[in-house]
């Protein structure tokens, strides 16, 4: 699980996976070419906003077989700060009772106002494992979805932390040169 700031958070954490991983993706991109290739590399089409559970149960019998599934808890791209989740992310690690890794992304989204970057830097943070309480009823999925924000929440401070120490290092190593 993974928070979601650009088009490209998707296609880069499917790279960057040490195995083949199946991500629940918005039904609109499978569309001509890119649906066609979406569905070859076995993508999950996902339709916001309704009731649909046929991709949640194929993920599910992914995740039951060993498999790796890619889920995005807020459902849309945000502004990377996770200030909402959807259930769907708990809804499959209660269903299948596979762990979350909860992983953060920095640097994919376009500062509002700018043109495309040329080769941005991005950071990439996975945290621990996390295994979902098993409590039952709305209230239960309630609470894991919220743990799935918090769980996230905490892997982007500490990437923010992580690289902020990065830049005042390398800036103390820019005036230490300088002297």
């Amino acid at each position: 699980m993974a928070n979601h700031s650009s088009m490209i958070d998707g296609p880069l954490l499917f790279g960057m996976l040490p195995r083949r991983a199946v991500f629940l993706v918005k039904y609109e991109m499978f569309r001509g070419p890119l649906g066609w290739f979406l569905r070859k590399i076995g993508q999950l089409p996902v339709r916001r906003g309704e009731p649909d559970r046929t991709p949640l149960l194929a993920a599910v019998r992914v995740l039951r077989a060993g498999g790796l599934v890619g889920v995005f808890p807020e459902g849309t791209r945000g502004d990377g700060a996770v200030s909402n989740a959807q259930h769907g992310a708990a809804w499959l690690a209660r269903s299948s009772g596979a762990r979350l890794v909860p992983v953060a992304c920095r640097g994919t989204r376009r500062p509002d106002g700018r043109g495309r970057r040329l080769l941005p830097k991005v950071d990439v943070l996975f945290g621990e494992p996390v295994t979902l309480p098993v409590a039952k009823g709305r209230t239960g999925l309630a609470a894991a979805t919220e743990q799935v924000r918090g769980e996230l929440v905490e892997v982007l401070d500490e990437l923010d932390r992580l690289t902020e120490r990065k830049r005042d290092d390398h800036d103390e190593d820019v005036r230490g040169n300088q002297a």
